[in-house]
């Protein structure tokens, strides 16, 4: 079977192959280098050279594949990550072994756990099971990087995770955690920085700025897999879930060779459920429509199947760009796809244009959208497509409905898919109590009987509520 692999797989130019049409190539062997910005690249199977085109190199792979794989070579922990072909898998692609090349002086790695986007569920799978290895290549990029400390930035919701974590952090002095609401952009690189260190970024700054560099997840433990095990990045964790038989569910595929087309993931997760919408590629949020044949790369985390789009048959309709969501390109897509005529495209308050791609000045906290909204109705707009994050699509919602402007969310054929309540008003806290894991940790599969002890006072206008399970909790509620 013939495997595409892409030659640009992260930020930067397309590599230079260093193998030629017809030459044979062994799992993990070296396909491809950058002439500027860029890491290697390696081939995640065994076979022969089929085809090189300026986008990629076809490879004919042989019938039985190994478990081993060609060792890197390197004698120090930072030759081994450069040549590992490593880039940031949960975002843009970005070289780890350059962002490690940082002297944070005694700061913060933060570990982006928070699995931002909705159904990915690849990373939570890594941290029950891969803990461990998560965190030793933590400690690789501490040294690497001078920092003191390590911090995951996990959502509250995951207790099973997070009681995991906390028991390795009881051993391991250098290393804690933070709590995040489940709320949408938290896994925003500028938010991460925020909400562990309360330090707001400009769209400018990075994160060394806050004396802290923020990687990914599953970055982290294919930094261990280099430097430990010589390994080179020639798979990647993906969650797959949508219009698929069986359910809607999200299947989690563990160490998936870079290469595999999107339908052999979607036939192993199932299949198709009948008729379908799109296929993304990425989140709800920031993913794209792709084709059944499209290689996964590096940075490829999920793939959504999801329900037919709702016909909005020629509305007028406007477009609400946000730096939290989709691009314009692919807001124009959705808007054809939902048989709409736009009329208006703007930009969200917040979201300022750098270098052509847009940035959030605060990222999940909103002004408000009034302005906005009455510039879509001043041209006509019947409906509005926004790709919003929570807070902004509650701010949308605040003035929206009153001028009599239908909203969709980008995301809505999405959540449809899979039963997830549509993304409109602000429902859940903005903050989250950074209490220890054993009050987040989740309750027995068979709780047995559960006795409470109730007292009730109304004393001074005031009812006072002693609840008595346990540990006491003491409630006032003003009459």
């Amino acid at each position: 079977m013939k495997y595409t692999i892409l030659l640009k797989q992260h930020i930067g130019a397309p590599l230079t192959p260093v193998l030629a049409v017809g030459d044979p190539v062994k799992r993990g062997q070296l396909l491809a280098v950058p002439t500027g910005l860029g890491a290697p690249l390696h081939s995640p199977f065994s076979g022969r050279i089929a085809e090189l085109t300026e986008a990629a190199c076809i490879i004919d792979a042989d019938d039985t594949q190994p478990d081993s794989y060609e060792p890197l070579s390197g004698d120090s922990e930072k030759e081994l990550l450069a040549a590992s072909g490593l880039v940031g898998m949960g975002g843009a692609g970005f070289p780890t072994h350059v962002k490690c090349s940082a002297d944070l002086k005694g700061g913060y790695i933060l570990v982006n756990a928070a699995e931002c986007e909705p159904l990915l569920e690849h990373n939570m799978k890594q941290l029950e099971d891969q803990l461990e290895k998560t965190a030793a290549g933590l400690k690789h990029v501490m040294k690497l990087c001078n920092a003191k400390k390590g911090v995951f930035a996990i959502k509250a919701k995951h207790k099973v995770q997070v009681q995991k974590i906390d028991a390795l952090c009881k051993n391991e002095p250098d290393i804690s955690y933070h709590l995040l609401p489940d709320l949408y952009p938290m896994g925003e690189e500028r938010a991460v920085v925020r909400e562990v260190l309360g330090k707001l970024l400009s769209i400018t700054d990075l994160p060394s700025v806050a004396d802290a560099v923020v990687i990914n997840a599953e970055t982290l433990l294919r930094v261990a897999e280099a430097i430990d095990d010589k390994r080179p990045v020639i798979t990647k964790n993906v969650s797959v879930a949508g219009k698929l038989k069986g359910g809607t569910f999200t299947r989690t595929f563990m160490d998936v060779p870079v290469g595999t087309t999107v339908g052999q993931l979607i036939e192993k997760a199932g299949g198709i459920d009948g008729d379908y919408g799109e296929i993304i590629m990425g989140g709800p949020f920031t993913g794209h429509a792709v084709d059944l044949d499209t290689p996964i790369t590096k940075t490829t985390g999920g793939i959504i199947v999801t329900a037919p789009f709702e016909d909005l048959k020629k509305a007028k309709l406007g477009i609400l760009l946000c730096a939290c969501g989709g691009n314009e390109a692919r807001m124009q897509d959705i808007a054809q796809k939902m048989n709409s005529e736009v009329v208006l495209v703007q930009k969200c308050k917040q979201a300022v244009d750098v270098k052509g791609t847009l940035k959030c000045e605060n990222p999940g906290n909103c002004p408000g959208q009034a302005q906005k909204c009455l510039n879509f109705k001043k041209a006509g707009c019947t409906d509005i497509l926004i790709g919003n994050c929570s807070d902004c699509t509650n701010t949308v919602m605040g003035s929206a409905p009153k001028l009599g402007l239908t909203v969709h969310h980008q995301v809505d054929h999405v959540f449809d898919t899979v039963g997830l309540e549509r993304m409109r008003y602000l429902n859940k806290s903005k903050t989250v109590s950074q209490s220890p894991a054993e009050d987040t940790a989740p309750a027995a599969s068979d709780p047995g009987t559960v006795s409470y002890h109730v007292e009730q006072t109304i004393q001074d206008g005031v009812l006072r509520i002693d609840i008595k399970e346990g540990k006491n909790i003491h409630i006032e509620l003003p009459l």
